[in-house]
């Protein structure tokens, strides 16, 4: 699916401007950890940790004691990292060498307390109509070598099997998901109001977004999803799909693009359990691993309140306390460290994939050391730096 003009833009705004810049969430008045950014290995080693997103160290209170939970552990993968809001982040930027990009002028940007940034953009054309998009920045690059798909499905699990977007339905409303390597992207094209009796359309829309933070994974909606997923992978499997995959696959050798497409592997599909899936859903699908886009026409006051009261009780400790699979949780900050160092998600912007390229430049030319692979590498090869056969 194309973004619209609007949410193209916000999208250029936010990530067109490299910048290395880390969060500090003792801005935002709560505690964090140092939790490393993780993505699952490869192989059997430690925990996965996506941490690499909002972490930091901070004062103040945390999340989860804001919102009255106790004794909840650091989520596995919450680390310092770039803000995906770049120039719209709350944080000082490092300086700029080059011009930067032009910030529209009613663009409205914000942080939550638990970590969760949004984008609001009022745009009155056309008039009475709104979309809101929530960004995952976890897709099938993410995925250890037994997890080919899985963001896909969660993806399915999370909102094609939602109760409340189903309430959109019947009412003028738009609603899909789609999975890419680098992110999974929610979202709800919806008019201001009800076309009967008038009610308000925000606060529906964004509690359909809410719930895919929330999913639950049953096994009847696993069993549901998996069958449209499997159902989906039969449809792309044509004779332009797989001369795509074999062109991606060279164009990006060096990398895991060209062995992580979004798509997945049959057999391991077939094979996951509601564990495996709350799992992954709960270590990626983080207030501190997302980005809420608001476009349309709407009262950006009136947004930041609902956004603040929806997405607001949402919280990383929460998230991880619930990921069932120890080994993950025990490889989180391993991991996290493994897939971010050296990339240039992690000295640009956060809206790049996790993978490392191989620049050739002169010798002793001036590189940022963010980008130099590290020399000592992990035991597992989490960006496939070593050669390997096509599979």
């Amino acid at each position: 699916m194309k973004f619209s003009s609007s949410i193209s833009l916000l999208l250029a705004v936010s990530s067109a401007v490299p910048s290395a810049v880390a969060y500090t969430p003792s801005s935002w008045g709560i505690q964090s950890r140092r939790s490393p950014l993780v993505m699952k290995s490869d192989s059997g080693g430690k925990s996965f940790s996506l941490t690499n997103l909002f972490g930091g160290e901070g004062g103040g209170q945390s999340s989860s004691t804001l919102r009255g939970s106790k004794n909840l552990e650091p989520h596995p993968s919450v680390l310092p990292h770039i803000s995906p809001l770049n120039r719209l982040g709350p944080d000082p930027q490092s300086e700029i060498t080059s011009e930067p990009l032009p910030v529209h002028p009613k663009v409205r940007s914000g942080t939550l307390p638990n970590g969760l940034p949004y984008i609001i953009l009022p745009n009155k054309n056309p008039p009475g109509r709104f979309e809101a998009h929530l960004q995952v920045f976890s897709g099938s690059a993410d995925e250890l070598e037994p997890q080919q798909g899985i963001a896909h499905l969660t993806e399915h699990v999370a909102y094609m099997g939602s109760r409340k977007r189903e309430l959109l339905f019947g009412t003028g409303s738009q609603t899909n998901a789609y999975t890419d390597f680098h992110h999974t992207v929610f979202y709800a094209v919806c008019p201001v109001q009800t076309p009967r009796g008038g009610a308000p359309m925000l606060p529906m829309a964004l509690d359909a977004l809410v719930d895919v933070m929330e999913a639950r994974v049953e096994t009847s909606r696993l069993e549901k999803e998996r069958a449209a997923v499997l159902s989906e992978m039969t449809m792309v499997n044509t004779i332009e799909y797989r001369v795509e995959c074999q062109i991606l696959s060279t164009l990006h050798r060096e990398n895991r693009l060209a062995k992580r497409f979004p798509i997945g592997k049959e057999k391991l599909i077939r094979s996951w359990q509601t564990d495996d899936v709350k799992s992954w859903h709960r270590t990626h699908y983080r207030p501190d691993n997302v980005l809420l886009y608001l476009v349309g026409d709407v009262d950006p006051d009136e947004a930041e309140k609902v956004i603040a009261d929806k997405f607001g009780r949402i919280s990383a400790e929460k998230q991880g306390s619930e990921i069932k699979l120890n080994e993950i949780k025990e490889q989180a900050k391993d991991l996290a460290k493994a897939v971010v160092s050296g990339t240039v998600k992690a000295a640009q912007s956060w809206h790049y994939p996790p993978v490392r390229h191989d620049w050739c430049v002169e010798a002793n030319a001036d590189v940022d050391p963010k980008l130099l692979i590290p020399a000592e590498t992990p035991d597992y090869d989490i960006h496939l730096q070593k050669s390997y056969p096509l599979d």
